[in-house]
């Protein structure tokens, strides 16, 4: 009975030191889960396929809860950690996830929710935390001492500066029917939003180019936030074509129609360009150079911009009058399914892994 005793106690205590080692090393971008997942669940409402829809955005209620709980957690127990990712050249961008993340979510309430109250909470939650989180990032790397060289400093999460930004003018203007005498503010809110994220865009993947070309690339540093570099794209085409969907609704949008209409057409080229390198690059990494293929949370980076292509892709057809692209989006929607299916599959087998080594009682041979 001891025995069994102290097998219960090892086993307790096996599952809280797991639970507070994953809370002190939390992947700082784990609200990629919330972006890929609802992101799919909005591909599949444009495509008519409304059960499923609704299905991943019941998920991904339970999703953003979680991961924000354990964000939240986090923070009380491991601030200094948490400070020393926010700060981090490599990891810091992961929290930029919290922003877009809540947007998409927000939108998914918006669209398939119907529940204006609780998106515009989620807005509310997405503009704090750009502001916060976009300015104290940018503000710790550009005033820290110590900085690390362009091939380690640099990577494809940069660029969800740019997706949290275009999330937010997505969001904000499908707000617009619910916005009363604020409707002209937001307008121009969601306009300059748009044009930051832009910037931000043009701004940073011309140094993740220069690292691509200039500097080795081994298989351990082309992780799949590298796919961000064609979901920025994709999600500020999917805003430029939000915005040019609702011209009417604000005269400020409707003068300049024609260079939105230009500009998204602009980034949706920009994204297609990107998809047959980053398969090259994906080959060369798992088959060339025989690189695990296992799951890691880097891999929601990846799944996101393969449903955000998907999304714009059919948005941007309505926009600019361009049916022959509508045909293709079936095909691209299978293709992100099955990328989020692979993944979340993977996810539970971690978890489920993880859960059993903290509870499962050492073999007789392990004690020795």
């Amino acid at each position: 009975m001891g025995q069994g005793s102290g097998d219960e106690a090892g086993r307790g205590g096996g599952l809280r030191q797991m639970t507070l080692a994953g809370l002190r090393d939390l992947f700082p971008g784990y609200f990629a889960l919330v972006m890929a997942t609802g992101i799919i669940s909005l591909a599949c409402g444009l495509l008519g396929l409304p059960v499923l829809a609704r299905a991943l955005f019941l998920l991904n209620v339970v999703n953003y809860a979680v991961v924000a709980a354990l964000m939240v957690a986090r923070l009380i127990r491991y601030p200094r950690p948490m400070l020393a990712d926010l700060t981090d050249h490599a990891r810091g961008p992961g929290f930029f996830t919290s922003i877009a993340g809540s947007c998409v979510l927000g939108t998914q309430f918006v669209v398939i929710g119907h529940d204006s109250p609780v998106a515009w909470a989620l807005w509310g939650v997405g503009v704090v935390l750009w502001f916060a989180v976009i300015y104290a990032f940018f503000a710790a790397v550009t005033l820290r001492e110590v900085k690390p060289g362009l091939e380690t400093g640099i990577n494809g999460a940069w660029l969800i500066a740019t997706v949290g930004s275009q999330s937010i003018t997505i969001l904000s203007i499908l707000l617009l029917p619910t916005a009363g005498a604020y409707k002209t503010a937001l307008v121009t809110f969601a306009l300059i939003m748009y044009l930051m994220g832009c910037m931000m865009y043009l701004t940073i993947i011309p140094l993740i180019l220069y690292r691509f070309t200039f500097f080795r690339l081994t298989p351990a540093e082309l992780t799949p936030p590298y796919w961000i570099n064609m979901g920025a794209v994709a999600i500020t085409t999917l805003a430029g074509a939000t915005l040019i969907l609702n011209a009417g609704r604000s005269p400020l949008l409707t003068a300049i129609l024609p260079f939105l209409k230009g500009l998204t057409l602009y980034f949706w080229a920009t994204a297609t360009w990107w998809i047959p390198l980053l398969l090259l690059l994906g080959v060369w990494r798992h088959l060339y150079r025989r690189f695990p293929l296992r799951y890691s949370p880097q891999y929601w980076g990846m799944v996101f911009p393969l449903g955000m292509y998907t999304a714009c892709t059919t948005r941007l057809s309505q926009a600019v009058d361009l049916p022959l692209l509508a045909p293709v989006t079936p095909y691209l929607l299978a293709i992100a399914l099955l990328a989020w299916g692979l993944t979340f599959a993977g996810l539970i087998h971690e978890l489920v892994r993880g859960f059993s080594r903290a509870c499962l009682p050492e073999s007789p041979a392990s004690r020795g």
